[in-house]
C-alpha cells in the first residue's frame, strides 16, 4: 500500500495501485504522487532511459487510476510531511486502468467545498484522508464493540426490517404492501420491541449493531437513517447494564483512542443533574455550576428578581471563574438575546473587581443585598456572574446553554478531555402541549418500584427505572429496565391514553408474550453515528456516514427519493395525490 512504504523496502521490488493525486514534470523527469487509502508516495519515471513510459507518465493527470511496478529507493529531497517522504518509487512499469476528467472538487481536505457539492460527488469525497480515517474509525469502533460484547457473553442477533407500524414518539418510514393492499410495513424506529421478545424468548443477552429509521426533522446529529449498538440483558437491573457499559467504554477509549478513563462514573440524578447544571446532558469538563438565589433576593429591591420568587419561580447564576476581563459587553448582549430565546426574561450580569462590583443591576438594589448575591455565588475578585430570573424551567434551560456557551468563550471546552457520567431517576412521564401524559422514554420503561403508588395519585411525579449515559454534555447512549409484568405494561398504556382494544392491536404480540413467563430484563442503546463523531471531534454524523442524506432527508448522489411509475404504485394498490 502506497502511505506503508518505509526505508525497510529500499531495494526492493513493489506493485502499487491508487489515484493520481498530482504530476509534474520537471527537467527530464515526471513525479507522480500516487494516492490510496493508507497514504501518498511519489513515483518516479526518468525520460533519459523509459522512453515510452516517460510519454505516457507525461499524459497523467489527477485522479488517473493506475497500477506501477517498480523499485523503492532513497528520496534525496526529502520531505518530513509526508509519512513516505524518505523514499520514492523509481517505476518500471505502468497500467493506466481509467483516466478521469477534471473533478468538481479537488481531493484533498482543506478545499472548502459546500457541503451540498460534497454530498452530490461522494465518490470523490470519500476519497479525501478526512473521510478514509473516520470510515477506518468507525469501522474501528463496531470491532471493538463486537468483540467486547461478544467475550460478555452477548449473542448478535438481526431483527426484521419491515415491521408492523407503533408509535415510538416519531413518524415512521412506511412501506406499502404488494401482497395485501391498503397495508403497510414499518421500517423500524428501534429493535426495542423485538429485544423484548428475545429475552422472552430465552436468548438472555442480545447484541446487534441495527440501522434504524425516524422521519423527523433532522440537524447536524439526526439523520432519517441511523446505527444503534443496541443491547438487552436478562435478569438484569440497572446497575447490571451501567458497570457493563463502563467496562464498554472504558475499554472503547483504550483501543481506539489510546485514552484512559476514569470509572466508576460520576451519577447524577434528572432533578439534581437540572439544578446543578441546567441540563440533563451536563457537561462536566469545567465548574461554573448553578446556585439557587431565591433566599438572597427574595425581599430585593430589583424587581425582576423579587418578583419572579414572588411568582414561583427561581432566581439562579453561576459564576464563571476569572471572566471579568474576558467578556465584552457585546458578549454580555449576545448571550443576553441567547437566554431570551430560551424564554427567560433577559440576563443580569456583574462583574466583580478589587474596587467594587459593577452590574447591570446594581442601581435598583439595596444596602448589602448585592453581597448577599455575591456570597451565594461564591464569587471572587475577576469572575463574571451571570444570573436569570423568571419560569423555573426556563430559568434552568437558559442557564444550562449559557453555562456551556461561557465555558467555550473561556476555551475550557477541550477536545482531548473526556469525562462521561450518568443521569438516572428521570420522570416515567411528562406533559404535551394538550397537558396529556406522554412517556419521556418509552412506554415500556419500568417505574421506580417506591414510586408505583403514584401512578394512581400523581403519575407525573413517578420516576422511571432509566439511565441515559452522557459524554462531554452529549448523549451518547440511553436506556432502561423494561416491564415484564402484563398487567403494569397495560396500566401504563392506560395512562398514556391507550386503551385496552387499541394497545392490543398495536402490542398484542408483546403482551401474549409476557403471558408465558418472561424474564426480568433491562437494555442500552447506543446512537453510534453520534458516538463516533464525538470521538472524531466531528461537528455533523454526515463526516462519519459513507452516503448520508442532507438536511431535506433526500440523498444528493443519488437523487433518492425519487418518483416511481403508475404502474409501480398501480401493483400495489396506490395512487399518488394529483400535483404530487
Amino acid at each position: 500500500m502506497c502511505g506503508l512504504l518505509g526505508a525497510g523496502e529500499i531495494g526492493h521490488g513493489v506493485t502499487l495501485n491508487g489515484w493520481v493525486q498530482k504530476s509534474r514534470r520537471h527537467s527530464g523527469l515526471v513525479f507522480c504522487d500516487l494516492r490510496d487509502r493508507t497514504g501518498i508516495v511519489q513515483i518516479v519515471f526518468e525520460e533519459a532511459s523509459q522512453g515510452a513510459l516517460f510519454e505516457a507518465a507525461c499524459r497523467l493527470r489527477s485522479e488517473f487510476v493506475i497500477g506501477v511496478k517498480g523499485l523503492v529507493r532513497e528520496r534525496e529531497s526529502k520531505n518530513p510531511g509526508l509519512a513516505t517522504g524518505g523514499v520514492e518509487v523509481l517505476a518500471a512499469d505502468m497500467t493506466v486502468y481509467s483516466e478521469a476528467e477534471t473533478p468538481p472538487i479537488y481531493v484533498k481536505d482543506d478545499d472548502n467545498a459546500d457541503e451540498s457539492l460534497r454530498l452530490r460527488h461522494r465518490c470523490l469525497d470519500l476519497r479525501k484522508p478526512r473521510m478514509q480515517r473516520n470510515l477506518s474509525f468507525r469501522h474501528s469502533v463496531m470491532k471493538a464493540t463486537r468483540d467486547y460484547f461478544g467475550e460478555q457473553g452477548f449473542t448478535e442477533i438481526e431483527t426484521p426490517a419491515l415491521v408492523r407500524p407503533t408509535p415510538e414518539g416519531a413518524r415512521d418510514y412506511l412501506v406499502p404492501s404488494r401482497v395485501s393492499q391498503g397495508s403497510f410495513y414499518a421500517l423500524p424506529q428501534s429493535p426495542q420491541l423485538y429485544k423484548q421478545l428475545l429475552m422472552a424468548g430465552g436468548a438472555d443477552r442480545y447484541m446487534q449493531i441495527a440501522k434504524c429509521f425516524r422521519d423527523e426533522d433532522l440537524r447536524a446529529d439526526r439523520q432519517p437513517e441511523f446505527t444503534q449498538v443496541d443491547l438487552e440483558m436478562s435478569f438484569a437491573e440497572a446497575e447490571d447494564v451501567m458497570e457493563l457499559q463502563e467496562g464498554y467504554l472504558r475499554r472503547l477509549f483504550r483501543e481506539v483512542m489510546g485514552v484512559e478513563i476514569e470509572t466508576p462514573f460520576p451519577r447524577y440524578s434528572f432533578r439534581e443533574a437540572m439544578e446543578r447544571f441546567g441540563s440533563d446532558k451536563p457537561d462536566i469538563r469545567f465548574g461554573f455550576e448553578l446556585a439557587c438565589l431565591n433566599d438572597a433576593v427574595r425581599d430585593s429591591g430589583f424587581p425582576a428578581f423579587s418578583g419572579a420568587v414572588a411568582a414561583g419561580g427561581d432566581v439562579r447564576g453561576f459564576r464563571v471563574c476569572g471572566g471579568a476581563e474576558r467578556f465584552s459587553r457585546k458578549d454580555l448582549d449576545r448571550l443576553q438575546a441567547s437566554a431570551r430565546e430560551l424564554g427567560a426574561g433577559g440576563l443580569a450580569w456583574a462583574k466583580i473587581s478589587q474596587d467594587g462590583v459593577a452590574s447591570s443591576f446594581g442601581k435598583a438594589l439595596r444596602d448589602g443585598e448585592m453581597g448577599r448575591i455575591v456570597e451565594a455565588l461564591s464569587g471572587e475578585a475577576g469572575d463574571l456572574l451571570l444570573i436569570v430570573a423568571g419560569e423555573s424551567r426556563a430559568v434552568l434551560d437558559s442557564l444550562g446553554f449559557l453555562r456551556r456557551e461561557a465555558a467555550g468563550m473561556m476555551g475550557l471546552l477541550r477536545s482531548d478531555v473526556y469525562r462521561p457520567l450518568w443521569v438516572t431517576d428521570f420522570p416515567l412521564f411528562e406533559r404535551d402541549g394538550d397537558g396529556c401524559l406522554k412517556a419521556m422514554h418509552h412506554p415500556f420503561t419500568a417505574p421506580a418500584d417506591e414510586d408505583i403508588g403514584l401512578l394512581s395519585s400523581a403519575p407525573e411525579k413517578a420516576r422511571s427505572k432509566a439511565y441515559d449515559i452522557i459524554l462531554n454534555g452529549v448523549e451518547i447512549g440511553g436506556g432502561s429496565v423494561r416491564i415484564h409484568d402484563a398487567a403494569l405494561q397495560s396500566r401504563i398504556f392506560g395512562l398514556l391514553g391507550l386503551g385496552e382494544d387499541e394497545a392490543r392491536e398495536k402490542f398484542g404480540f408483546l403482551l401474549d408474550a409476557f403471558r408465558y413467563g418472561v424474564p426480568p430484563h433491562a437494555g442500552l442503546a447506543y446512537g453510534l453515528d453520534r458516538l463516533v463523531m464525538l470521538l472524531l471531534g466531528e461537528q455533523s454524523i454526515r463526516e462519519v456516514i459513507a452516503f448520508p442524506k442532507n438536511q431535506m432527508a433526500a440523498c444528493p448522489l443519488s437523487g433518492a427519493p425519487g418518483p416511481v411509475t403508475a404502474e409501480q404504485l398501480d401493483e400495489l394498490g396506490l395512487e399518488a395525490k394529483a400535483g404530487l
